[in-house]
């Protein structure tokens, strides 16, 4: 009998998300996954799971859920939120368990997520991941595709979630005390429509603080605070975009363009997010404010190379939790065997 999630309250949008689905941007189908990958990879290694395994991606307001497995290992990384566990072990009110660190729970618990703070997003992995069958090699949920996930969608309220285990491995339990950075002052590269603006245009883009706007998605971040102005015609002949493309339409309000983005767009694009930079862009909520600094390639790789190297360091920070008992006390306090056989006699 396998393990499951049964959810009692979905949240404001719950989805399943992996590192995304390569290979068919040329068939219209975008990439989507983890808006911020680092705490997605992060979660998945405090619970044994290799880095690129579906986990639940929460935005602004967690889901509740029975866990309806024999024991879960569960691990909850991203944004700052209140999670709270009714197990029998509490004093009614439940108790609060910990973030950026792996805990077992056991059947019958009921765990509740909060409004979740500091970021927009909030990752939950489970040992072993969810027993879902990936679509076009992915897990991850495309919402306006409506496929990978649950059936395409955000979880809603009566959904099962069937784990791949029903008991977890005989291990310790493990937490991290790395920092995940998160930047506001996000870095750019010159647009392949970059000329579609003055020069006075690109250096107001980078003088200026913007402010997120309502309506922003996994599909783009809208940015309100300075309207920029095109020295040519605001629409271009459709061609790619990617992720961290930043287009200017008509108004002249930018465009962020994120996971679940269109595979190809008609507004000039003034500049792009470096990768090292997007899985801080996928962390800003609405009402966040943020600002761009523009720098050439060089500058560029040289970021790439410094954030794999503080991923590392973050893995690497992981430790057992403290206070814990060794393994071998741990067994040997254990009721493993119930009676002893001498082989001797």
């Amino acid at each position: 009998m396998s393990g499951a999630l049964n959810i009692l309250d979905p949240g404001l949008s719950t989805t399943l998300q992996d590192l995304g689905r390569a290979g068919y941007l040329r068939f219209g189908i975008p990439t989507s996954g983890a808006l911020d990958t680092v705490s997605l990879k992060l979660a998945n290694q405090l619970v044994g799971n290799i880095e690129s395994m579906g986990a639940l991606e929460c935005s602004y307001l967690g889901p509740s859920f029975i866990v309806e497995a024999e024991e879960i290992r569960i691990a909850f990384v991203g944004g700052h939120a209140r999670i709270r566990a009714h197990d029998g072990l509490d004093d009614g009110n439940g108790r609060i368990l910990p973030m950026q660190q792996s805990v077992v729970l056991r059947r019958g618990t009921q765990v509740s997520v909060g409004s979740i703070r500091t970021a927009s997003t909030l990752y939950i992995a489970v040992e072993g991941g969810f027993d879902i069958e990936p679509t076009l090699g992915s897990q991850s949920t495309f919402l306006r595709g409506a496929i990978g996930g649950l059936d395409g969608r955000r979880l809603r309220t009566g959904d099962v979630l069937p784990l791949r285990q029903d008991k977890t491995e005989a291990r310790l339990e493990l937490q991290t005390s790395g920092e995940i950075e998160s930047r506001t002052e996000l870095r750019i590269l010159r647009g392949p429509q970059a000329h579609y603006f003055s020069d006075l245009e690109i250096e107001r883009l980078c003088s200026a603080t913007f402010t997120i706007a309502s309506g922003s998605d996994r599909t783009g971040m809208r940015l309100e605070g300075l309207s920029l102005n095109h020295q040519r015609d605001f629409n271009i002949t459709s061609d790619a975009v990617v992720h961290g493309s930043i287009q200017v339409p008509g108004d002249g309000n930018p465009i962020v363009l994120l996971a679940d983005r269109q595979t190809t767009g008609g507004y000039p694009k003034i500049a792009t997010i470096i990768s090292a930079d997007l899985p801080s862009a996928g962390r800003l909520p609405i009402g966040a404010k943020v600002c761009f600094r523009l720098i050439d390639i060089a500058e560029a790789e040289a970021a790439r190379r410094e954030a794999k190297q503080q991923f590392h360091a973050l893995i690497d920070s992981i430790r057992p939790v403290a206070g814990e008992a060794p393994l071998a006390e741990r067994l040997m306090s254990g009721n493993l065997v119930s009676g002893v056989v001498n082989g001797c006699a």
